[in-house]
Parts: C-alpha cells; sequence; structure tokens
C-alpha cells in the first residue's frame, strides 16, 4: 500500500460507493416526488465488480469504505458485500450511510459481517413532519433501526440532519437535547442549493445560526470524536455524553481536506459530489481490464479532483440527483 495524494497534495484514502440508485423514501432535497429514471440491473456494478475495484484501490492506499445509496439497504445482500470488503487486505474500516427505516432487520447481521458503524438520516422528530420530508416515511421505522444499531454495536450511531428554514430549524434544541440526556451524535448540515430554485435556496440556515439557537441550552463545548475523520467539527453541550457536529458545506467549505472518491452505481468515479466530471470503471472492468489498469483509472480519477465546489459563489450543483451518487 503506496497511498496517494491529488494535485493538490490532499491525501485520498477514503471512497464512497453507492450500491444502488434506489430507494424507498422521496426526502425533498434529494429527490423529486415522483422518482427518478432508474438504472437498469445490467447497469449496476455486481457485488463482485465492486470488490474488484476496492482491492484495486486499497493497493493504492484507500483505507476506508462507506456503501451508500440511494437507500444501501434496499438491495439484497448488502451484509455478503460487507463481509467480502472486510477480507480485503489494506481496508481497517467499513461505514454506512442510511436512512434507517430498513436497519433495525440488518444491523445484527451487518455487525457480525464486519460493518463497524452507520450514519442514520434523520431530518425530524415528529411523525407528520417525518412523512412529509420524506413522503411515505414512518418515523418509528428509523427510530426503531437507531436502537438496533447500537444494540448491534454498530457504534458511533451518528445522526445527520440537514436543517432547513421553516421546515426543521425549530427542532434543532430538541435534537440537542438528545445528546444530553440520551446520548445521541447528532451532525447538523447546512442545506445545499442543488439547483437554480430560490425557493430551495431560501431553506438555507447557517451553522452561525443554528449554533445560535443550540446554545440558548447552554455554552458548546469543543470536543472530538472516536471514528471517522469526517468535515464536521464536534462540540458537546455540559454534562452530555453525545456530541453535536456541525457540517459547512457552504459557509465554510472543506475542500481543502477532501480525501474522497465516489463510485457511482453504475460504476462511475467521481472525484467531487459537486462536479459533474466522471471516468467509467465499469466498462474497463467488463472488458477484462487488470488491477494494474483499474489502479491505473483510479489514479486518474484522484488527478481529476478539484480544489473545491463554487455553492458560496452561487453555482449549483445541475448533473445526477444525489440519490444516484451516494450523496
Amino acid at each position: 500500500m503506496t497511498g496517494l495524494s491529488d494535485s493538490f497534495q490532499r491525501p485520498i484514502n477514503y471512497l464512497r460507493i453507492s450500491v444502488t440508485d434506489r430507494c424507498n423514501l422521496r426526502c425533498q432535497y434529494c429527490m423529486p416526488e415522483e422518482g427518478v429514471a432508474l438504472m437498469s440491473h445490467a447497469d449496476v456494478l455486481t457485488y463482485e465488480e465492486i470488490v474488484a475495484i476496492v482491492r484495486a484501490a486499497a493497493e493504492l492506499g484507500i483505507n476506508r469504505v462507506r456503501l451508500t445509496g440511494g437507500e444501501p439497504l434496499v438491495r439484497l445482500g448488502l451484509p455478503d458485500l460487507v463481509r467480502m470488503l472486510a477480507a480485503i487486505e489494506g481496508i481497517n474500516d467499513i461505514s454506512l450511510t442510511t436512512n434507517g427505516t430498513l436497519l433495525a432487520r440488518y444491523a445484527a447481521a451487518l455487525h457480525a459481517a464486519g460493518l463497524k458503524r452507520v450514519n442514520v438520516s434523520l431530518d425530524t422528530l415528529k411523525p407528520e413532519r417525518f412523512r412529509e420530508i420524506t413522503r411515505c416515511g414512518n418515523l418509528e421505522d428509523t427510530l426503531d433501526g437507531i436502537r438496533a444499531a447500537h444494540e448491534a454495536g454498530l457504534e458511533p450511531v451518528k445522526i445527520n440532519c440537514v436543517v432547513m428554514a421553516g421546515f426543521n430549524e425549530d427542532e434543532l434544541a430538541d435534537f440537542a437535547v438528545k445528546t444530553r440526556d440520551e446520548g445521541w451524535h447528532v451532525r447538523f448540515i447546512e442545506h445545499m442549493p442543488v439547483s437554480g430554485d430560490a425557493s430551495i435556496d431560501a431553506k438555507f440556515v447557517s451553522v452561525r445560526e443554528m449554533r445560535d439557537i443550540i446554545e440558548t441550552l447552554g455554552p458548546l463545548e469543543p470536543t472530538l470524536v472516536s471514528a471517522g475523520n469526517g468535515p464536521a467539527k464536534y462540540f458537546k453541550l455540559p454534562g452530555a455524553s453525545g456530541t453535536i457536529g456541525f457540517i459547512t458545506p457552504v459557509t465554510e467549505h472543506f475542500c481543502y481536506q477532501c480525501n474522497r472518491l465516489r463510485l457511482t452505481a453504475d460504476g462511475k468515479l467521481r472525484p467531487c459530489l459537486l462536479h459533474e466530471d466522471e471516468i467509467d470503471l465499469r466498462e474497463p472492468l467488463r472488458a477484462g481490464a487488470s488491477a494494474d489498469e483499474l489502479k491505473e483509472v483510479i489514479k486518474q480519477a484522484i488527478l481529476a479532483k478539484p480544489e473545491s465546489h463554487h455553492l458560496a459563489a452561487g453555482k449549483t450543483h445541475q448533473g445526477r440527483p444525489f440519490s444516484q451518487v451516494g450523496g
């Protein structure tokens, strides 16, 4: 394992893998109500193909993998993929991002297969509001999933909450109280303006505004977390066993420390979530490319990473929906 850096001297050691573009919810900021045109099953990478790519990536220095979707748990046999990935030399951390609705069913099997931890997307603690934002979901299913993840030992369970003006900013204190009273680890995320729609931009709440609300409960004390090295900055309320994280893709972007590539479900490597450039791995793989040839393609993607996105300058994401690129 040699390790690689991109053109801006950022070490790259993290691969996010979208295992499916399908999802059992229709969250308003992620997917239109009618859904999106789905990939054909023939276009989606098999588990064996994903393993071949990860094995090549691991030989270059990738040691962390996160499975995403769509909703990854709608793909059958996901614990089998986790088990295959955990057997790859050099991969020492496998995690999952999920909406949690199916997690109660699979948490124990995922942990037994080698999954280390989970992030659960949860934007509200109110059942009616949950159904409104997901258009079809049941809050209790996700809460059951969070409980099952704890019971299975998938720690730390992190809760990802996208904060939107006029929708859920009134629940910031409720989520924060969970970190103090129940030991939750909550990460508040700035809503990204992913299109030119002014009504979407109007939902934006800055982390500064979030902090002003939460600090009515007490001063936030900087802290560290034991697992993961993502872009969040972490704090604690006085006396809390849980943590509060803030992710600032707009007001204070963290591109300077980006350490990741993204693999779409149909086998494209994306050097940046918010740029449309993609490098195809599926066709070389299916044409019989060797491990060394796959590694050359991965190196191309790493060298193609841009220095930063341009959300703060008003340039919005216009390409594939996030449901197809793993968020």
